[in-house]
């Protein structure tokens, strides 16, 4: 038996629908099949993010591991392709992958050491520094979404959902940061890219003071990674701070990294607009802080 928590079977029917729900209630039976295929058994409470199931399990020769489950869609299914080319330098390990379900048998970490636990937040900053510019020194492998195709996506769809938003500032920061990526958007990179490299993605470990979980890969510019670390902990005094300490430690061309950042801004933007949902107004401060420099 397994504990399938109701934040996760409510995260999977209003983001999948029913196709989440059908997800939800095959889970256990999925978890048995794998955890009679891989010879595991679980040790311990299940834990969750909003689309994938993770039970800590213990493999036959007695080592801990855990057991990852989730929906395959466009952006999980790159995530064994940059385990692998990482090869846990720098991140989890992959143990084990099963391609037909998405199903993951990664090394297990520590999970009550997160690096949001760090109470320094500039000391925080500059591991998420490390950390990527270790990540992003890798090609990426075949297979992975390409930002260049992303930013091609979003720049189409731009001028139709900048009439959705009502607030005139709101629409010509939008329009900015559109403008902005098509400056550096014929030279969008081939660099591995984690895309959510926050502070809750990144856990300690026996083997390193810390590693990064729960990639969801492209192929591009390191510059369009670095606004989970501006966002996440937000501190609008910080900003300035965090984006200039990031783009010196991954050695970057900070216009084109400013470029990248605020064409992640409007990703998200795109996002909130044409879901119906209200602009987050901390993604927005960020946008207009990038934009005057």
């Amino acid at each position: 038996m397994i504990d399938v928590p109701e934040a996760l079977a409510a995260a999977q029917a209003k983001y999948n629908g029913e196709a989440g729900r059908a997800f939800v209630e095959g889970l256990p039976a999925l978890v048995a099949g794998f955890l009679e295929r891989w010879e595991l058994r679980i040790d311990g409470p299940s834990m969750h993010g909003w689309a994938a199931l993770v039970l800590p399990v213990v493999r036959r020769d007695g080592t801990g591991a855990v057991l990852k489950l989730q929906i395959p869609d466009e952006e999980t299914e790159g995530e064994p392709l940059a385990l692998r080319a990482w090869g846990g330098d720098g991140a989890v390990r992959l143990l084990g992958h099963d391609p037909a379900t998405g199903t993951m048998l990664l090394e297990r970490l520590d999970a009550g050491r997160m690096l949001s636990h760090v109470a320094d937040s500039r000391e925080a900053v500059q591991v998420i520094a490390r950390l990527l510019a270790h990540l992003t020194a890798t090609p990426a492998p075949p297979g992975v979404r390409r930002l260049g195709d992303i930013a091609r996506r979003m720049l189409e769809r731009t001028p139709g959902t900048l009439e959705r938003i009502g607030d005139p500032a709101d629409r010509r920061l939008v329009a900015d940061c559109a403008a902005a990526v098509r400056e550096v958007a014929d030279e969008p990179g081939d660099r591995l890219l984690h895309w959510d490299l926050h502070y809750e993605n990144v856990l300690a470990a026996d083997r390193a003071p810390w590693l990064a979980i729960d990639p969801k890969p492209l192929a591009g510019d390191p510059g369009f990674d670095l606004l989970p670390a501006l966002y996440n902990r937000y501190d609008p005094d910080e900003t300035r701070w965090r984006f200039d300490a990031m783009t010196d430690v991954l050695g970057l061309d900070r216009q084109r990294a400013r470029a990248w950042c605020l064409g992640r801004v409007l990703q998200n933007c795109l996002w909130n607009a044409e879901d119906g949902d209200p602009l987050e107004t901390e993604q927005l401060e960020i946008g207009r802080l990038l934009r005057a420099r």
